[in-house]
């Protein structure tokens, strides 16, 4: 753990860093899947929401 020691003997303990990458763009079968459950989402919200309408 690094520690630093500050003023009148207070120990600071830091947390530990995440190592840094970079990220890589989603590949066409990931799109696909982002599409495929955007347009799922989209008709589940839409029937939920011609239920409350209806229903009330």
């Amino acid at each position: 753990m690094p520690y630093t020691t500050e003023e009148g003997g207070r120990l600071n303990n830091f947390a530990a860093e995440p190592k840094v990458y970079q990220a890589e763009p989603p590949s066409k079968q990931q799109q696909l899947r982002y599409v495929i459950f955007g347009v799922a989402g989209l008709i589940l919200v839409g029937g939920l929401i011609f239920v409350a309408v209806s229903v009330s």
